[in-house]
């Protein structure tokens, strides 16, 4: 029998040695010669005439200062975005830099060339996940768990929904509570435990303005007048208006009555410094593909070791073992090229540096705002208290009441101004207008942010 026709059994190939394969040339190249058209075309045709020049791919850390217009450029040019439009809404998709872009796109044509020969060995074989348990890794140490505390989905929602609805101590009459600034899809998970386990569901308004005394009176009153609170719904930054609460404070009032947290950190893993260690809560979800800047449709949960037997296998999930934590999750087919480039983005993050992220973000956010403070008809949805916002903010033209008319704000800012910004409903006070400045954005695109504001003040007077 020639060697071509030998059972599969005798020609089985050595499975880490692919994993460990780099594309080949030929691969490369088809690669680069995408990139460079890619580029080329975003510079000769899309990129505007104030778009910074490219920098590369940023291999070295970088100096400038937060905030700085020396770090603003050299922050664009790690992007390839379509800039006719401003793009102020990184809350939704964190884009990916050129670097990771290039990284990702390798990894894919990677997992397409060896396809069922990598997958099964990173998902039914044995060793199991040898690459994917890098990413797990970068991650649980990204956010000071360790891997066994850490396992990989498809976003923050993915993650949410697999620690609510699979929350084993909820006994039906026992209460879960949650407040307007939560997510909407996390809202409806919470609900659900109504339905399916008997909870009695607990929803309550942050009283505006929120300032930190006011939040905290807020769940501290809510703790105190829901004696069979079981559950309580925290969100670390909420998508609405950009609201910090003081969440290691929330988190440290509820266990002192019994009350486990979850955590939705989806806003905020990538986007501000963060360990588990600090804010004290056993159950956290948060996607990758946001702030971190990881291709779509990455994200993970965190379990604390000794609670993980307190969130049950996912609809029965005996793919894994119940003390592993990957059987929490959906075992489906996933975009694993997308999970393979998670280490990538954390080291383009790493380089420019967490801390130095968060300052410029901030910055960034506190330009516009500092301008658009003094509009007349202009609300600004935050209190100026440093620790309670990030990059996210909203704003509320006079008479905006109803969330038809923030629909079609949104589109005059577009249509008219070219700037995106986002239609948010939620809050108990009303629709807002959402602004969230990405690591590409420059203070000359807010100052056209801040522009279409003055101009459209008068809008629904």
């Amino acid at each position: 029998m020639s060697k071509r026709c030998m059972p599969l059994a005798h020609c089985r190939p050595d499975l880490q040695a692919l994993e460990r394969k780099e594309p080949s040339m030929i691969e490369r190249r088809h690669f680069f010669r995408y990139a460079t058209a890619s580029s080329l075309a975003a510079a000769m045709g899309t990129a505007s005439a104030t778009t910074p020049a490219t920098t590369g791919t940023g291999a070295t850390s970088m100096s400038a200062a937060a905030g700085s217009s020396a770090l603003q450029m050299e922050l664009a040019g790690l992007y390839d975005v379509d800039r006719t439009v401003i793009n102020l809404d990184a809350a939704y998709y964190g884009a990916m830099t050129r670097e990771v872009q290039a990284h990702y796109f390798e990894r894919s044509m990677w997992v397409n060339r060896y396809n069922s020969t990598f997958l099964r060995s990173a998902v039914q074989g044995i060793p199991r996940d040898p690459e994917l348990n890098k990413s797990r890794a970068a991650v649980a140490h990204l956010i000071g768990a360790t891997q066994d505390e850490v396992t990989l989905c498809g976003g923050g929602t993915e993650a949410l929904y697999s620690l609510i609805v699979n929350y084993r101590p909820l006994s039906a009459g026992d209460a879960v509570i949650y407040a307007d600034t939560d997510y909407d899809e996390m809202q409806y998970a919470m609900d659900y435990l109504e339905q399916s386990r008997g909870a009695k569901v607990v929803r309550f308004n942050l009283p505006e303005p929120h300032t930190r005394a006011n939040v905290l009176q807020a769940y501290d009153s809510i703790l105190r007048n829901t004696p069979r609170a079981k559950l309580l719904l925290l969100t670390h930054v909420s998508n609405r208006n950009g609201l910090v609460p003081p969440v290691a404070e929330i988190v440290a009032m509820a266990k002192a009555r019994g009350v486990d947290v979850i955590l939705d950190s989806a806003q905020a893993v990538g986007h501000m410094p963060f360990d588990v260690k600090t804010y004290g809560a056993d159950f956290v979800g948060f996607s990758l593909h946001k702030w971190v800047a990881a291709p779509l449709g990455t994200g993970a949960i965190y379990i604390r070791k000794e609670r993980q037997a307190d969130i049950q296998q996912w609809l029965g999930n005996k793919i894994y073992k119940a003390e592993d934590l990957r059987s929490r999750i959906p075992t489906g087919t996933v975009d694993v090229a997308a999970r393979l480039s998670i280490p990538k983005a954390l080291a383009v993050q790493e380089r420019i540096g967490l801390e130095r992220k968060f300052a410029h973000l901030r910055a960034l956010r506190d330009y516009w705002v500092s301008r658009a403070r003094d509009v007349p008809g202009v609300e600004l949805m935050l209190p100026q208290e440093r620790d309670n916002y990030g990059a996210i903010s909203a704003f509320r033209l006079a008479g905006l009441r109803t969330m038809e008319q923030a629909r079609k704000v949104q589109e005059r800012f577009i249509s008219k101004h070219g700037v995106l910004v986002v239609a948010k409903s939620g809050l108990a006070s009303g629709p807002v207008m959402r602004v969230t400045p990405s690591l590409f954005n420059t203070t000359e695109e807010l100052d056209r942010l801040v522009a279409a504001i003055q101009a459209e003040r008068n809008l629904l007077a």
